[in-house]
């Protein structure tokens, strides 16, 4: 029973820290009309600020669980998460609400890694796989979930009740946590400030170029510094970390090829994943012409793909080998997109929900077996470094899929007219479809069983 519960509250966790990634987006014309007034560029910050800080933190937060203790550090994240929800629901300008996106971040980069290091621990060796298969579909249906709540509170109440909403949902999870959920044995982790500025830098200076970059243009100064600053900084923590006696990550887990290769494919599902929803969200409201809470519906075959092919996800990699497995549903990904580049405003909702449905099947499909890549690939002790190197692809490759999207769109000049709009979106989609079978077929090369580098 207790395992079950620590399942179901592990879960639930994932969901509620992703569900603010994707719901914010429907409440952005809300937004823009109140009496914040918000510019352009800070829209894209009440976003974004979140997800950059979020992915940011997700490494060193995950060794800070190893080292002081998951469970706490999971329940300091909720608890800060429910804070930090109370900030922006009573925001009295732009300022104080992209501060409380800020203190969201760090809590979610706190909590994230500690819900699957801690349902790792939880769970006996021969059910962890389908452990971590329940909780990467709970991890992509969290995107889902925050668009079908956001079309429902949108509906009948203002912006400030969406980040309302997640204070009470944030204290019953931590409450939920210390009451049944076990504690996990404390390993000894490096915090290596000097490696978490590093890497920390580089990755706010990276996420800052791909963000920015689709509204300023790929050449402005300040992108380019981004992208100079945060090649710079993450060179000089490689080369820092490679030299240390106790680094915060050691480059050489990169070697680990179901590391290496779960990461890539975890950063492209996501990639493609958030480009999805980014696009989903205004061609089902300006093209179709559906209301906040009907988009929010529509939806829904996301969440039914992924959850009915998840459940068969691990007994059909241990039949028919992962690598393949992972390279099958990363190609119905590319398929779905492809599909989804056909669509059109005439296009029926039932053909568009089937679209939908092949491509949420190809997440459920490979993404179990990525992450399980990840976990097992590092010793049993460095649990939370290993989830954070995964949530830290999966928001990395969030970001990168709306900045691609984003450019897209933009150089279709998608605000003129829905036919604009719909060739943007098919151009974009197909871009993603490409990419995704590049990386499909580079995963599959990559991906081989390989045993643990012992000095980790």
């Amino acid at each position: 029973m207790v395992k079950n519960k620590t399942l179901l509250l592990m879960c639930a966790a994932a969901v509620t820290l992703q569900a603010l990634v994707a719901g914010i987006n429907l409440a952005l014309p809300q937004l823009a009309a109140s009496d914040l007034h918000p510019s352009g560029g800070q829209l894209v910050w009440i976003v974004d600020t979140y997800v950059i800080v979020f992915a940011a933190l997700l490494i060193p937060a995950g060794a800070l669980g190893d080292r002081f203790g998951r469970k706490g550090v999971l329940i300091a994240g909720l608890v800060l998460f429910a804070v930090a929800n109370t900030v922006s629901a009573l925001a009295p300008n732009v300022a104080v609400l992209e501060t409380g996106r800020a203190l969201a971040g760090v809590a979610a980069a706190l909590a994230q890694p500690a819900t699957l290091a801690l349902l790792v621990n939880a769970t006996e060796p021969r059910r962890r796989p389908q452990a971590i298969a329940v909780w990467t579909a709970a991890m992509g249906m969290g995107g889902m979930a925050g668009n079908l709540v956001a079309g429902v509170v949108l509906r009948w109440a203002g912006w400030s009740w969406l980040f309302a909403l997640f204070v009470p949902v944030a204290l019953l999870l931590a409450a939920g946590v210390a009451a049944f959920v076990p504690r996990a044995p404390r390993h000894h982790a490096s915090l290596d400030p000097v490696g978490t500025a590093l890497l920390t830098g580089g990755v706010l200076a990276l996420l800052f170029g791909i963000i920015e970059g689709p509204g300023r243009g790929w050449g402005d100064v300040a992108v380019l510094g981004g992208f100079g600053l945060g090649l710079l900084l993450i060179t000089v923590f490689i080369a820092y970390a490679a030299r240390a006696s106790d680094p915060l990550l050691d480059p050489r887990v990169f070697r680990i090829p179901t590391v290496r290769a779960g990461a890539l494919g975890v950063g492209f599902g996501f990639l493609v994943l958030f480009g999805l929803f980014y696009v989903n969200a205004q061609f089902l409201q300006d093209v179709k012409g559906y209301s906040v809470l009907v988009t929010g519906l529509a939806i829904a075959p996301l969440a039914v793909g992924m959850g009915l092919v998840t459940r068969r996800a691990v007994p059909l990699a241990e039949r028919f080998g992962a690598r393949w497995i992972v390279g099958a549903g990363l190609g119905m990904i590319a398929l779905g997109l492809g599909a989804l580049s056909t669509a059109t405003a005439s296009t029926p909702y039932g053909i568009y929900a089937l679209y939908l449905l092949v491509t949420a099947a190809g997440m459920g499909l490979c993404t179990p077996a990525l992450t399980h890549g990840i976990m097992t690939g590092l010793p049993h002790a460095r649990a939370g470094l290993g989830a954070g190197v995964n949530s830290s692809a999966r928001e990395i490759g969030a970001a990168l899929g709306v900045a691609i999207i984003g450019t897209v769109l933009n150089s279709h000049h998608a605000l003129r007219s829905t036919a604009d709009f719909t060739a943007g979106m098919h151009f974009g989609y197909r871009l993603l479809a490409g990419g995704l079978v590049i990386a499909a077929a580079a995963v599959v090369a990559m991906w081989r069983p390989a045993p643990q580098l012992a000095a980790l």
